[in-house]
């Protein structure tokens, strides 16, 4: 597995396409997604932070919708993780049991834990959320790259 990290709208994206051949693209679930057998989200190519909750066809409750590791690389995990954070349920938990599905994969998420703290308790656990998913795909990861600025650097 390739992760691949930086800040929202650095470049991710396009770094892995030029660098790695990739073909195709899913996105993690954006707000109000549908689930199984959506049609194209219509998510920009940004890989920006964003919330993951898809809103689930019985009635009211609110169900995480896992990302789908069925392209060559997976964009927008920060939206899974922030999914995750408000659902109450750890995201790397959640990432070690779809191990077998992105172990050949290319990640691409976005680093949130730059600049300000947040005041909000929620964003706070979020941005610390996310740092802990990151911090397990980096150990899982054959290959680790920074994008800043659409420059790649390999950092393992």
């Amino acid at each position: 597995m390739i992760l691949i990290f930086g800040g929202a709208y650095q470049g991710k994206r396009d770094f892995a396409k030029e660098h790695f051949g990739i073909e195709t693209v899913t996105e993690c679930a954006a707000p109000g997604a549908e689930l199984a057998g959506a049609e194209d989200s219509g998510a920009e190519d940004t890989c920006a932070e964003d919330s993951g909750l898809a809103e689930g066809h019985s009635g009211t409750e609110t169900v995480l919708a896992l990302p789908d590791f069925s392209g060559d690389a997976v964009c927008g995990l920060e939206r899974f993780a922030r999914a995750c954070t408000e659902a109450g349920l750890e995201a790397r938990d959640l990432m070690e049991e779809q191990k077998a599905g992105w172990q050949d994969k290319i990640l691409i998420i976005t680093d949130v834990s730059q600049g300000i703290v947040p005041m909000d308790k929620t964003t706070r656990a979020f941005r610390e959320m996310n740092g802990r998913l990151m911090l397990y795909l980096a150990s899982e990861a054959d290959e680790v790259w920074r994008v800043f600025c659409g420059i790649g650097k390999r950092i393992r």
